[in-house]
């Protein structure tokens, strides 16, 4: 277990623009808090990092290692907090000190959605050491997280999802496999990140299901249309005919790159890339751009909010409300079809036309 923080002279290095810092490592709360994150709460790894290198810098930040602590250049050489001291430091935070952590984040030019997630981290954090009784109250108790803009995710018509479906082809073992990646992400909603998880034994081709495991650990099955199912069947047969795969074994990833090992999630964006160029596509389009298009068109084609909610593997029916906000033109259309009073000419409102005055 690795019980140190980050050295002082690498975040100095960092200030100054050299790129070659030292390894972040984390104090024993720290530590403690990440590992209930991923053994308990079941948290991905990304996420488990992302948290770590938010305490990193809250950390650097008490210290003085970073922000207004440090409005000289900083010494070539600086003293690090031993571990301990720097744990005794985020058990002592003040709800000051998260202010000034606040102001030092503006400063930095860090956008609101990141200031929102790293303050998220700490919230948890803190929580998590006032259920161990190391603190009594969170300095975030008073905290408000930065108002969001409210932004629509992008979403792709149907003929712009035509033409990225069509780009791989299925010419050879790597075009089908590209193909059904696609096909698979838009006809199931599933993240990217489900997808390169997803094991032979999770895919049942007759029913047309699959399982995900998503996130928080938290099973579901998602049906795929019968494209996707085409398109698995040609990838797989390629990939059974040729010998450096192995095919049948439960355990085995469905999508493995040349090498016959599993595909990463950034390896998936490269793929897209590439096809979104062929199809002459916006290059900002990413792999999360299918799910919320798989999303989008459920409803506009009378899907309910909770079906599509279960499909995503929302937690929260909130979080599948943002694409209420793409279908307005469906919900116009519906109302207009069926109001008996949508298409009547406009009626003054009486107080245009006031009665006469009686004599």
């Amino acid at each position: 277990m690795q019980t140190a923080t980050a050295t002082s002279v690498g975040s100095a290095n960092q200030q100054q623009g050299n790129t070659s810092a030292q390894p972040k490592r984390f104090t024993p709360l720290v530590q403690q808090f990440l590992d209930y994150l991923r053994l308990e709460k079941h948290f991905s790894d990304y996420t488990v990092k992302s948290y770590g290198a938010d305490l990193i810098q809250f950390g650097q930040f008490l210290s003085g290692e970073i922000g207004h602590h440090n409005a000289e250049p900083p010494l070539n050489v600086v003293i690090p907090d031993s571990p301990a001291s720097l744990d005794e430091k985020q058990s002592k935070a003040e709800p000051l000190q998260i202010r000034e952590f606040l102001a030092y984040l503006y400063a930095q030019n860090y956008t609101k959605s990141t200031t929102a997630r790293k303050l998220a981290t700490l919230r948890s954090f803190y929580k998590f050491l006032m259920r161990k009784g190391i603190v009594a109250a969170s300095p975030l108790a008073q905290i408000r997280t930065p108002k969001q803009e409210k932004r629509l995710p992008k979403c792709l018509d149907l003929e712009q999802v035509q033409k990225l479906l069509d780009a791989p082809g299925d010419a050879d073992l790597l075009s089908s496999r590209d193909k059904a990646m696609l096909e698979v992400l838009y006809s199931s909603g599933i993240r990217v990140s489900e997808l390169v998880e997803l094991k032979m034994s999770d895919i049942d081709l007759n029913e047309g299901v699959l399982r995900i495991l998503g996130k928080g650990r938290k099973e579901r099955l998602t049906p795929i249309g019968s494209q996707a199912i085409k398109a698995i069947q040609k990838y797989l047969e390629y990939r059974n005919a040729d010998p450096r795969f192995k095919l049948g074994e439960g355990d085995t990833r469905v999508f493995l790159n040349k090498h016959g090992e599993a595909l990463s999630t950034r390896s998936v964006r490269r793929k897209l890339d590439k096809y979104l160029v062929q199809a002459g596509l916006d290059p900002g389009i990413s792999p999360h751009t299918l799910r919320h298009s798989f999303a989008t068109h459920l409803l506009n084609n009378g899907a309910d909010l909770r079906s599509v909610q279960e499909l995503l593997g929302h937690q929260s029916l909130s979080t599948t409300q943002i694409y209420t906000h793409l279908t307005t033109s469906r919900i116009k259309d519906a109302y207009d079809a069926a109001h008996p009073r949508a298409d009547m000419p406009s009626i003054p409102h009486p107080a245009a036309n006031p009665l006469p005055k009686a004599g």
